[in-house]
């Protein structure tokens, strides 16, 4: 095995980049537009069934952000089917709003944006102690899986990218449940379990073990055979154990790139838990397709990274860090004990290296290691507002991308991700201008209208019917009460 390696300090020998008031047109599209993972590696163009091809959707007067780096324009759009068949102008509207078969929402000036996308997806995680996960019947456990792929889509995500599941099939069968038309859920990619080494593990009861590159051919080919999208490789330490630090590195670049050369042989894309500077190095230099964390990278790792921008992504999990230091005390993980083992230290080195990868054109995307106690379901959007906050991000490059960047991960950026005719019809209608105030895409009772693949999944009474106007129709319209019905709330999630 490698060494695990612990050191004080990740040397640079550049200054910290902090970087400056920006409001131009966002950066990030290009270094997006410029990813180009081997065809090789394209994963099944899955669709989700249950859209009738005569389905026609009209909204009206809303402030359209395309995600393609143009500023929110006013305008109409028409869905017919799955996809967006006009964007901006829409022909025969009068025609449309006439005829019953259409329905019709009044935007009212909000902002229509393409739904949202997480690189760094954990269906399958409970919101609690995750030790207990292994023990949890599978039966509950395809429940919680389902109740959170629910979760995201309630959140206007329409895009996951799996990250690790907690049992083996449990990220698969949920996949394919949503593609059917059986279950609500995003977009998604599945993973299976995390693989690591038997010194190396993070919690044992949701990990596929291997040693060496032989057996890790083994166990990578197994997820293969049970029909994972990719394959998740735990390579570095977690504070929060206390045993393995997120410096330390476990794999050896014998190991990784025979993981890297056999699922890539079978058309599969790795991403790796790499917090640590060799953990990341080894990613660069064998493949390792998509970065989770790399908090640790040093001045080398940056180099090397950036010289192989096109094939790598990184999916930092920010939220993590910075709820593992402030909000975690509130469930028993107190804020001098985050600081003690190191959580601290490693968000100032990761924000250091985010912002120089933001400033070198490497892609970062949000998302990530929600389901915890402290990084809750439903919480999703934390992440945009620490891009802008914290990352050297505008908001504008936050959601592009949470929304062409995820697309562009799913190497699917022709057909999702953007509002443009042709692409299918994932988009969120949000009371509020995201671009001002990021936070919005927060509140979920902002998040008026939710489209995925052309059909409603979350639409208001109101939304339903246009509002009277004095002297309209001879006064026959419909009288509808300004009053709302009280809305049952329940928690996300059960503690089992």
């Amino acid at each position: 095995m490698a060494p695990a390696r612990v050191v004080d300090e990740v040397p640079w020998t550049s200054p910290a980049f902090v970087p400056e008031k920006y409001e131009g047109p966002p950066r990030n599209l290009e270094y997006i537009d410029a990813i180009s993972f081997d065809q090789s590696l394209q994963p099944k163009n899955y669709e989700i069934l249950g859209t009738h091809p005569d389905s026609k959707i009209l909204v009206l007067n809303v402030q359209i952000l395309e995600a393609n780096g143009k500023l929110p324009y006013r305008g109409d759009v028409l869905i017919e089917g799955q996809k967006f068949t006009s964007v901006g102008s829409v022909q025969n509207k009068d025609a449309l709003i006439s005829d019953p078969k259409v329905r019709v929402f009044h935007g009212k000036g909000r902002t229509l944006m393409p739904g949202l996308g997480d690189a760094h997806t954990h269906f399958s995680w409970n919101g609690g102690d995750l030790d207990r996960l292994g023990d949890l019947g599978v039966e509950e456990h395809v429940l919680l899986t389902a109740r959170s792929a629910a979760c995201y889509l309630d959140s206007g995500y329409t895009m996951c990218f799996g990250a690790a599941a907690a049992k083996k099939r449990l990220d698969i069968v949920i996949r394919d449940a949503i593609n059917a038309g059986d279950l609500p859920g995003p977009r998604y990619l599945a993973n299976g379990q995390e693989m690591a080494r038997r010194d190396g593990d993070l919690v044992a009861g949701i990990t596929a073990y291997a040693d060496g590159p032989e057996e890790m051919r083994e166990v990578i080919k197994h997820h293969i055979d049970l029909g994972v999208d990719q394959i998740k490789l735990s390579m570095s330490g977690e504070e929060i154990t206390e045993i393995r630090s997120a410096q330390d590195c476990y794999f050896s670049d014998e190991e990784t790139a025979a993981c890297v050369e056999e699922a890539h042989k079978y058309g599969k894309r790795l991403c790796a838990h790499a917090r640590a500077r060799d953990s990341v190095k080894m990613c660069v230099r064998h493949g390792v397709d998509v970065i989770y964390h790399g908090s640790y990278i040093d001045e080398e790792g940056m180099d090397m990274l950036e010289e192989k921008k096109a094939k790598h992504v990184v999916a930092p999990g920010i939220n993590w860090l910075i709820a593992t230091l402030n909000d975690a005390a509130a469930f028993g993980y107190p804020k001098e004990k985050a600081e003690q083992v190191g959580y601290k230290k490693e968000l100032e080195h990761a924000i250091r290296g985010l912002r120089e990868m933001h400033r070198r054109g490497i892609v970062v995307l949000p998302g990530g290691d929600y389901g915890f106690a402290w990084t809750p379901h439903g919480t999703y959007a934390r992440d945009l507002a620490h891009f802008q906050e914290l990352l050297g991000f505008t908001a504008h490059e936050a959601i592009i991308a949470a929304t062409y960047g995820v697309a562009k991960l799913f190497m699917r950026s022709h057909e999702m991700g953007q509002l443009k005719a042709g692409n299918f019809a994932d988009c969120i209608l949000v009371d509020g201008d995201p671009l001002s105030d990021i936070k919005v895409l927060q509140d979920h009772d902002k998040l008026n209208i939710i489209i995925i693949n052309g059909r409603v999944h979350k639409a208001g009474r109101k939304e339903y019917i246009p509002p009277p106007i004095a002297g309209q129709d001879d006064n026959k319209h419909p009288i509808v009460p300004d009053m709302d019905f009280p809305e049952v709330k329940k928690d996300m999630q059960k503690n089992y």
